[in-house]
C-alpha cells in the first residue's frame, strides 16, 4: 500500500471537509519557529515518518514558545524512529482536548467480508486493537447500497455518544468513509479524533494507506512508487520502479537495502532472487555465513530478457558489493532463457571492470538446461570468478552460499596483495 505521511492526509481531510488542526510542515529548527509565530499559540511538533509509536518515541513534542519549537524540532529532526529517519515535522497548534475517539476504514479481505468496514469508538488515542470488542462499532458497508448518513448517525449513538456533539462526530465518520472510497484507500484512521474544550470536533491525527493498484487514477498524490515502501524512496528504487512501470511483462521488483555509504565499507552481496518467498532462503543462507544483501531484486512471472538485463545493471551499480549471487531457489516454471540471455548481456558489460568479481549463480526450472549451456558459454570468457548451479543444488541453500563466502573471500585476498 502507498503509505502517506500524517501532513499528507490531513491535507486531504481538508478537502473533503473534515476539520484538522491549524499547522504546517517544517524541514529544519528555523522552519519550526516560523510556523510556531504564524501559528500565535502554544503548538506540538510531530514527527513525519510512516511509523506508529512516535510519541512513545519522543519523537512528539510540545512547545509553548517559538524558540522552544526550535528547540525541540532540533532533537526531532534527524532522530530514528522505529530505524526511520525523520526529515520533516508537522507544526500545529495545541488543542485543549476534552474527549477522544476514533474513526477508521479499512478494506477487509476475510471471505465473509470481502469488502470496507467502517469503525467507531469512545477509546480514542489507543491502538484499535487493543480496545474490547464491546467497544467498538463496527460496519461492513454494502458497496452497492453505500453509506447514509443515519449510519454513521447510529453508529455513534450506540457507542453512548449523545447530545450537541452527536451530529459533528457522525458527520466526520461519514466524510471520513466518503474520503475512503474516493481515494481508493484500504486504510484511513483517525486515531484521536477530539472534542475540544470550547466543543469543536477535530482530527487530531491521521494514517493513511491507498490501494497501490489504483494510484494510476489519482496523479494528483505525487505517488512516485506504486507499492509499499517503509521509507522514502532513493534514486535506486526509482530506477529499479521505472523497470515495472514501463514494462508489465513479468516481475521485477527491486529495492535498496543499505545505504550506499554502510555498503562500501564490506560484507555486501549484490542480490537477484527468483520468486519472493523462496528468495528468503538465499537471504538467510547469506546471513548465516556472514553476507548482507545491498539490494533485494526479485524477477519472476516470465520476465523479458530486457527487463532482467536492467535488473541486473542495477544491482551491479552498487559501489562495494562484493559479489552478484543469483538465488534462483524456485523451479520455476517460466522459460528461464530469457533470464540466462538478461544475465549474460549486463554481466558481460559489466565484469571486465571487476578482475576477478565472484558471481554465483543459481538457475533451474523450465528450460533449465538450455539455460545453463547460455550462461556457460557467455560467460566462460570473462575475467571473474563465475559458478553456475543448476536443479542438484535446489535445496543445498547453505552450500550455495558457502560457495559466495568462499569467493568473496578469495576476491578481498587478492585485491588487498
Amino acid at each position: 500500500m502507498a503509505k502517506f505521511f500524517e501532513y499528507q492526509g490531513k491535507e486531504i481531510f481538508r478537502k473533503f471537509g473534515i476539520p484538522s488542526p491549524q499547522g504546517e510542515v517544517a524541514q529544519s529548527p528555523e522552519e519550526t519557529k516560523k510556523a510556531a509565530e504564524k501559528i500565535g499559540k502554544p503548538v506540538v511538533v510531530k514527527a513525519q515518518v510512516w511509523a506508529g509509536g512516535r510519541g512513545k518515541s519522543g519523537a512528539v513534542k510540545f512547545a509553548d514558545t517559538p524558540d522552544d519549537a526550535q528547540r525541540v524540532a532540533q532533537e526531532i529532526l534527524g532522530m530514528q524512529v522505529k530505524g526511520l529517519e525523520v526529515k520533516k515535522v508537522l507544526v500545529e497548534e495545541k488543542l485543549d482536548i476534552e474527549r477522544e475517539f476514533y474513526a477508521g476504514a479499512i478494506i477487509n479481505s476475510a471471505q465473509d467480508v470481502r469488502g470496507p468496514v467502517l469503525m467507531f469508538s469512545t477509546e480514542g488515542g489507543m491502538d484499535i486493537e487493543s480496545v474490547p470488542e464491546e467497544k467498538i462499532a463496527i460496519k461492513n458497508v454494502d458497496v452497492i447500497k453505500g453509506l447514509m448518513p443515519y449510519d454513521t448517525l447510529n453508529m455513534v449513538l450506540s457507542m453512548g455518544v449523545k447530545g450537541k456533539i452527536l451530529r459533528q462526530v457522525a458527520d466526520v465518520v461519514y466524510k471520513l468513509y466518503d474520503m475512503f472510497q474516493k481515494t481508493d484507500s484500504r486504510t484511513l484512521e483517525i486515531n484521536p479524533l477530539v472534542l475540544t474544550k470550547d466543543g469543536k470536533v477535530i482530527a487530531a491525527d491521521c494514517r493513511m494507506a491507498v490501494d497501490d493498484q489504483a494510484l494510476f487514477r489519482h496523479p494528483e498524490f505525487g505517488i512516485k512508487i506504486g507499492r509499499e515502501f517503509l521509507k522514502e524512496p532513493s534514486e535506486f528504487d526509482l530506477i529499479g520502479w521505472s523497470f515495472e512501470e514501463s514494462d508489465f511483462r513479468g516481475t521485477s521488483y527491486v529495492a535498496q537495502m543499505a545505504p550506499p555509504e554502510e555498503v562500501k565499507k564490506g560484507g555486501y552481496v549484490g542480490y537477484h532472487g527468483i520468486g519472493g518467498g523462496a528468495a528468503m532462503l538465499g537471504m538467510d543462507a547469506l546471513n548465516q555465513v556472514g553476507l548482507k544483501v545491498a539490494d533485494y531484486a526479485d524477477t519472476s512471472g516470465n520476465p523479458t530478457a530486457s527487463k532482467v538485463y536492467r535488473v541486473v545493471k542495477l544491482i551491479m551499480s552498487q559501489p562495494g558489493i562484493e559479489a552478484y549471487f543469483l538465488a534462483g531457489f524456485l523451479m520455476a516454471n517460466q522459460e528461464q532463457w530469457h533470464h540466462a540471455h538478461g544475465i549474460v548481456k549486463a554481466l558481460r558489460e559489466e565484469l571486465p571492470k571487476r578482475p576477478g568479481f565472484p558471481v554465483v549463480l543459481l538457475l533451474c526450472g523450465n528450460k533449465e538446461k538450455e539455460s545453463n549451456e547460455i550462461l556457460k558459454e557467455g560467460l566462460g570468457d570473462m575475467p571473474a570468478r563465475v559458478e553456475i548451479y543448476d536443479r542438484e543444488h535446489f535445496y543445498d541453500a547453505k552450500f550455495i552460499a558457502g560457495r559466495v563466502r568462499a569467493l568473496v573471500d578469495e576476491y578481498r585476498a587478492e585485491k588487498g596483495k
